[in-house]
């Protein structure tokens, strides 16, 4: 018996937020992201065999959403901060995927850059092949407060 449903779609999102407290710049990007109005619940980073990518899913409000996702604030003005999630795809869809995630203090290309290669590691590790990786992220520069948030939302159809 199933207590939980497994996911069978997933939508990578991003956002960045300005706020006067870090907390409300972290809540500014969530809502920049699209997902600021639901409950995240953080899992680790296995997508399910088949799922399938939406450009967009309709959360509930107030909903227990399973995410994956990296984030980092910062109250240094002009500091650049960035946050990046990718999710590695198998050639056999009846094996999982992999998401990685990753935050730094640092441009968004160097962000991604890791992230994805902690993704093509992930499934060397497990002997998969690859059928593809899928990346997105968000640079945002400081101005009072900031942040950054990425990730990989998933849910059911």
């Amino acid at each position: 018996m199933n207590m939980v449903s497994t996911p069978n779609i997933f939508s990578l999102v991003k956002g960045a937020g300005e706020g006067r407290m870090l907390l409300n710049a972290f809540d500014q990007a969530l809502l920049n992201a699209g997902v600021g109005d639901t409950n995240l619940v953080r899992m680790s980073s296995i997508v399910p065999p088949g799922a399938t990518e939406r450009e967009r899913i309709s959360l509930p409000f107030g909903g227990l959403i399973p995410v994956a996702y990296a984030h980092i604030d910062s109250d240094l003005p002009g500091e650049i901060i960035s946050a990046a999630i990718a999710v590695a795809l198998p050639v056999d869809p009846a094996l999982p995927g992999v998401i990685m995630e990753f935050e730094a203090r640092a441009p968004l290309s160097v962000v991604e850059a890791k992230v994805r290669q902690m993704a093509e590691d992930a499934f060397s590790y497990r002997n998969r092949e690859l059928r593809e990786i899928k990346t997105t992220g968000v640079e945002h520069t400081v101005k009072e407060c900031g942040a950054v948030f990425a990730g990989a939302v998933l849910w059911y159809e």
